[in-house]
């Protein structure tokens, strides 16, 4: 009997390819937090989730908004840099949830395999 990779893992995969991408968009917006003029940039996880349930495919696939900073800066630069490391480090902590759930899936599926 074959087994569906993609049924079996579910969502999993893809939920650990958004919180990469996103790491990506936020690490840039950390590096151009002094730049004049850089509009910070993010990735709406609800979106995401929502284009899933609409049984689109969505790694790769993500729309970058702009964020409205809660204070504007003279020079136009809207990272908040205290805001942008708490996201950042939420979206990590956000990453290790789903690598977790992933290996668990995983190993489930490796028993199942084995007869354990």
């Amino acid at each position: 009997m074959a087994i569906n990779l993609d049924a079996a893992l579910g969502i999993h995969p893809q939920t650990l390819d958004f919180r990469v991408e996103r790491s990506k968009v936020l690490a840039g917006n950390l590096v151009n937090a002094e730049t004049p003029g850089y509009k910070a940039r993010d990735l709406d996880f609800s979106t995401v989730m929502a284009r899933i349930d609409a049984g689109m495919a969505a790694k790769g696939h993500y729309d970058i908004g702009y964020r409205v900073p809660y204070q504007n800066s003279a020079d136009d630069n809207t990272v908040e840099l205290g805001k942008e490391q708490a996201r950042y480090s939420q979206n990590a902590m956000d990453y290790q949830t789903s690598l977790t759930f992933l290996n668990m899936k995983i190993a489930g599926l490796k028993s199942a395999i084995e007869g354990r």
